[in-house]
């Protein structure tokens, strides 16, 4: 769990500097900010989605994992836990002290953008399996200094979202080492994982979407997606072995 640990090091520190800088940030400018968070996040879904070798395959997974998070309601889970966050340490953690500070914004979206993504499957398998947390020691930089731009903008509830990367990559990680070579080699060339990560660009751009105000989007309803874009893959190897 070491790459998981450091991860959420990483977030507690930049998501700290971002909330005193937040503090100092006229509105205009943390609007400014967070429109090119959004613009750059965009950049990144479509980046990780144009990588699918079948279009279908997200396609279909987007679909029918909406569905299923609908039905499972975890959009609203997650807003719920940031509203009981709001309740219980909203005065602490500055609701409404600064122009555009929202406790539950800031976690459900830090949340999202810190645990989609390829390199928090690759990273947290890695470091289940083999104990390597090359991957999520990367990942930790990358996303400390996200937590910066994110807290100025939206908040110190971004620390909240530690708890997520520790449950999201943590539970990987252990699923991982349950499974033990089961998975076989996982690289970013895997098919499963390419897919994955294609689907995984498509929630991306729902989250873009949503920082820039186009469209408010219940992007937490979508990540089931995640979960069947490699099922389809598996399916289709598993025909494929029989035909």
């Amino acid at each position: 769990m070491t790459g998981t640990v450091l991860n959420i090091v990483a977030v507690l520190i930049g998501g700290s500097i971002g909330t005193l800088l937040g503090n100092r940030m006229p509105a205009k400018v943390q609007e400014t900010v967070m429109h090119g968070l959004g613009l750059m996040v965009l950049v990144i879904g479509v980046a990780m989605a144009s990588g699918t070798a079948n279009l279908l395959i997200p396609l279909f997974s987007v679909v029918v994992g909406g569905v299923l998070g609908e039905l499972m309601r975890i959009s609203d889970g997650l807003d719920w836990l940031g509203a009981q966050a709001e309740a219980r340490w909203g005065t602490r953690l500055g609701q409404g002290s600064v122009a555009g500070w929202n406790v539950t914004r800031a976690f459900v979206t830090s949340s999202l953008i810190f645990c989609v993504g390829p390199m928090t499957i690759l990273g947290s398998i890695q470091d289940g399996l083999l104990g390597d947390y090359d991957l999520l020691a990367v990942k930790s930089a990358l996303d400390g200094f996200a937590a910066i731009p994110f807290a100025a903008s939206l908040g110190p509830g971004v620390l909240l979202s530690v708890g997520t990367v520790a449950v999201v990559q943590g539970g990987l990680s252990a699923a991982a080492m349950a499974v033990g070579g089961g998975l076989g080699d996982v690289s970013r060339q895997t098919p499963w994982v390419i897919e994955l990560t294609a689907t995984g660009g498509v929630v991306i751009l729902g989250i873009g979407l949503s920082l820039l105000e186009v469209k408010r989007i219940r992007v937490a309803n979508l990540l089931p997606s995640i979960a069947i874009a490699p099922l389809i893959v598996w399916v289709q190897a598993i025909a494929g072995a029989g035909v």
